[in-house]
């Protein structure tokens, strides 16, 4: 049995055991009472027990005001109960994200049924898809020869580091435009990072004398990395989480309207992500590239490095040659689906029963019927490659539709956007910004999708006394609760920047505060104007 392990093809074994069997080794005599004590009262099991506490009190105290608001209180307790796990992480975030399923029709909520189905809808499926490419993508090493390739052309000489940032901070958003952007964060730092492993490391831990210039760039890099993945992530609906929550919250509370479609929300979210992508790249090299520094870091960064490195990956095989065709022909469907009033796309063959996620499942499936030209029999993707799915994340967007829908059924979203009367009586261009940063400020303290999730069923309730079109609130407060550039704890792609040891919590605040500002400024132009035309929000839906 190789040491008491089972080899890997008994996982699939019907007799073996799903998960290791554990053993007690523990003496009888030492599990005492003040033991077991112990190990119940724990600070993990405290805040576990702290999310139904708060749900109760909630439920028993809370005055709502209006008529019949029982639903609504239960609504409101069961979000206390959720967000407590979510901050404190008392229990695995996929398994809280799983809670609507039970509590929902426990409170009186919704039915099984109804809460299941916002676990699997059109935009579940375009994620699903959209992982698999991805998977496939790290699985042949498209991105680090996408990277490598990018960065070559960037890397002029002599070499010139505002020019070397660009193409690393290019490539990064490019990639994070298909894939969820923490996945291309987690992709491309280790290529980021491989760059630098080229110059002199600190002087604490070196006798060589490092040039300021260095740790300076090493710093705008792993900057631009994270960012990068942030604003490339919000031009398209795919690159984040917090985009499809938006057009999931759209077609429920508005399922007459028109859906969101990808090329819709390119239009409007490339212009946005490329004027802040401008934005932070000239923040970073007014910061962390001074003049001269090209000069210092010409010895260690050389373009014969990085050809050095091309080679390694030898000449592009034909499954990679599959992989990107299989991309490129998913964007190309994606943009043609629906292209204008007078010029239909593709979708309209359907009757509009095709969706994003239609086109998404449909190429990804493509992966596992086309040969890879490695192995006889084999494809380009097998389920066994696609084990590393991250159910956490589909989960998660799950449990948001869920909440949104449940807002809104149980009119706590009527409820709560009474707190935020006071923004009916302001302009617009008022409004936008206000709303831009409340939510900016929010999603430094709680993820993204948690921010967007409890804001914008409120914002589509102020919208509709306002009587203007919901997305005029919704864009603004969706897009902003992706602004969290201050906090290494603010986003995953955040904390993996800051354990690579190049950046502190003093250069986020540095860097981020003016992209946060700039973003909302951005935002609050472009939404009245651009937004108007490419999402037709002139009036009140």
């Amino acid at each position: 049995m190789n040491g008491g392990h089972l080899p890997a093809a008994a996982s699939d074994d019907l007799k073996s055991p799903l998960l290791p069997v554990v053993h007690n080794d523990e003496p009888l005599e030492k599990q005492t009472l003040g033991h077991h004590l112990r190990t119940i009262f724990t600070p993990k099991n405290c805040y576990i027990a702290l999310g139904p506490l708060l749900c109760a009190v909630v439920c028993l105290c809370a005055r709502l005001g209006g008529e019949d608001t029982t639903t609504a209180k239960n609504m409101l307790g069961v979000l206390v109960w959720m967000f407590a796990w979510w901050l404190t992480e008392a229990v695995p975030m996929p398994i809280t994200s799983m809670s609507p399923l039970f509590l929902f029709p426990l409170f009186g909520i919704t039915t099984a049924d109804h809460v299941a189905s916002s676990y699997m809808d059109d935009v579940i499926s375009l994620v699903l898809g959209s992982f698999i490419l991805a998977l496939a993508v790290e699985h042949y090493n498209i991105h680090r020869r996408l990277a490598l390739n990018i960065t070559m052309v960037f890397c002029v000489e002599p070499l010139n580091a505002p020019v070397l940032l660009l193409g690393i901070c290019a490539t990064t958003a490019f990639v994070s435009m298909w894939m969820h952007n923490v996945a291309a964060t987690v992709m491309m730092m280790p290529v980021a990072t491989g760059i630098l492993q080229r110059l002199p490391s600190s002087p604490s831990s070196s006798s060589e004398m490092v040039p300021p210039a260095v740790g300076k760039f090493c710093r705008a890099v792993v900057l631009g990395v994270i960012y990068s993945a942030v604003v490339g992530g919000m031009s398209t609906l795919t690159g984040t989480g917090v985009n499809l929550i938006l057009v999931g919250m759209w077609k429920s509370y508005f399922p007459e309207a028109d859906p969101i479609s990808f090329s819709q929300w390119f239009f409007f979210g490339f212009p946005l992500a490329l004027c802040l992508f401008v934005m932070l790249w000239g923040i970073l090299c007014v910061l962390y590239c001074p003049k001269g520094s090209g000069k210092l870091l010409s010895p260690y960064l050389h373009k014969s490095h990085l050809r050095t490195e091309l080679e390694m990956l030898g000449p592009m095989s034909f499954a990679e040659k599959m992989v990107l065709s299989v991309f490129g022909g998913l964007v190309v469907l994606w943009m043609t689906r629906n292209i204008t009033d007078d010029i239909p796309g593709w979708g309209c063959i359907f009757n509009g029963r095709a969706g994003d996620g239609t086109v998404r499942v449909m190429m990804a499936t493509l992966l596992f019927i086309i040969p890879n030209g490695i192995k006889k029999g084999e494809k380009l993707m097998d389920w066994g490659k696609c084990k590393k799915l991250p159910w956490n994340i589909v989960l998660l967007l799950g449990a948001g539709f869920a909440i949104a829908d449940g807002v809104r059924t149980s009119g706590l979203a009527e409820v709560l956007s009474k707190g935020l009367v006071f923004l009916e009586t302001a302009p617009y261009w008022a409004i936008a910004p206000t709303v831009c940063l409340i939510a900016a400020s929010i999603t430094e303290f709680t993820s993204n999708n948690a921010t967007t999730t409890l804001l914008v069923p409120l914002l589509i309730e102020i919208a509709k006394n306002m009587q203007i079109h919901p997305l005029l609130l919704m864009v603004p407060g969706a897009i902003g609760s992706q602004f969290a550039f201050l906090l290494p704890t603010g986003t995953p792609s955040n904390v993996v920047g800051f354990t690579t040891g190049h950046i502190e919590i003093k250069d986020m605040i540095k860097t981020g505060l003016p992209l946060k500002i700039a973003g909302t400024a951005f935002l609050s132009v472009l939404m009245p104007t651009l937004g108007t035309y490419v999402f037709g929000s002139k009036g009140g839906v």
